[in-house]
């Protein structure tokens, strides 16, 4: 990526950070922010949209549902400071994409090594659930996104909404999602599906710990072969 792209994806994250398309989130996590919970009340949360993160040349990209309300809404990064985060860099890092195993707040020191995360929605919706016209706002960014990381090799998208937004996005039809499910779309590329790490699948154990592995041992050989 030159700098004139760079330049670009900078000022795609600063349309996000400013984002206001979407009243119901705007109002809820300013009010969460505002609010926090007991265990954070000292903190001061992000309470903004979130941008996308990590390494501009990345071979793999990560599609999430949205920041979690006390977790990137209050740290301002994807998947950092809840245990979402936790599974999702441990699982980075395990298979080379990361310099460490914990993103427990935004300055940490996580570095991702080929890999950049986005999410479907930006801001934290109300019990995890968006409506489908956020998720549409919120495409815009998504497409942008897309359009200029050039060197995305696999799509790893988190949960149907996040493999429905991305599918959208994009205008590709007559696939579904199911765990491990894998498409070559686009000519070299590879849209890859898995549950998305939220406590209800991994405590319920619809999602396991080698389960989610394999996927990123499946990513990681995917990304060798290209």
């Amino acid at each position: 990526m030159n700098s004139s792209e760079e330049s670009i994806l900078y000022r795609i994250n600063e349309r996000i950070t400013q984002c206001k398309l979407c009243p119901r989130l705007s109002n809820y996590i300013e009010a969460i922010g505002k609010s926090k919970v007991k265990r954070f009340i000292n903190e001061q949360y992000w309470a903004k949209p979130l941008p996308g993160f990590g390494d501009v040349e990345a071979k793999l990209l990560i599609i999430g549902l949205a920041p979690a309300a006390h977790g990137g809404n209050r740290t301002g990064r994807m998947f950092t400071g809840d245990s979402s985060g936790d599974w999702v860099t441990k699982a980075l890092f395990q298979t080379g994409f990361a310099n460490i195993p914990t993103s427990q707040f935004r300055n940490d020191g996580l570095i991702l090594k080929g890999a950049y995360i986005v999410a479907a929605v930006r801001c934290a919706p109300p019990n995890n659930r968006p409506t489908p016209f956020e998720i549409s706002n919120c495409s815009q960014y998504l497409l942008a996104e897309l359009n200029i990381l050039h060197s995305t090799k696999v799509i790893l998208a988190l949960g149907k909404i996040a493999f429905d937004a991305y599918c959208k996005a994009c205008n590709l039809k007559g696939i579904a999602f199911d765990h491990g499910a894998r498409y070559c779309i686009k000519g070299d590329k590879i849209l890859l599906a898995s549950y998305h790490p939220s406590r209800q699948n991994t405590n319920t154990h619809k999602l396991t710990w080698q389960m989610w592995m394999d996927i990123f041992k499946t990513v990681r050989s995917l990304i060798s072969d290209r």
